[in-house]
């Protein structure tokens, strides 16, 4: 799968070892930044990458900043977004069954790594239902006839 990654400085630390863990598993990563711990604002990477989604150039994206909601900010206005906040297994799973979410939005300083990573693996196997009832929500949701 082709994924973009994107991170504020509070993320950077856990995109960098996502990126690489991504890459083991045989994605492709496209890293829209940022490039280390100094202070950055989440928007100037967080929305490339989301529009990346849209563009066709990455499937999915997981944006990273401190609590996740930052990023999910910055995604949700991109045209053809589903963006997500994601704090459990369960609404890992629920996003994609329900709400076909493409692109992940995590808080780096809310969880530990290990359960960052879970996250990401629950997120990025599970499939959309397509039950017309969510398609239905996700239609009204976004103001558009899917």
């Amino acid at each position: 799968m082709n994924i973009a990654i994107a991170s504020d400085h509070a993320g950077f630390q856990f995109k960098e070892v996502l990126k690489q863990v991504l890459l083991e598993q045989g994605h492709r990563v496209q890293d829209f930044g940022c490039s280390s711990k100094e202070a950055c604002d989440y928007p100037d990477y967080g929305i490339p990458a989301a529009e990346s989604v849209f563009e066709q150039k990455n499937e999915r994206a997981i944006l990273i900043c401190g609590n996740g909601i930052g990023m999910s900010i910055s995604a949700k206005n991109t045209e053809g977004v589903v963006a997500a906040v994601v704090y459990s297994k369960k609404t890992a799973r629920e996003t994609r069954q329900h709400h076909d979410s493409n692109v992940l939005c995590l808080g780096a300083r809310e969880f530990d790594q290990a359960s960052l990573l879970d996250f990401v693996e629950i997120w990025l196997t599970t499939e959309f239902s397509g039950e017309e009832r969510h398609l239905r929500r996700i239609r009204k949701a976004l103001r558009k006839n899917l």
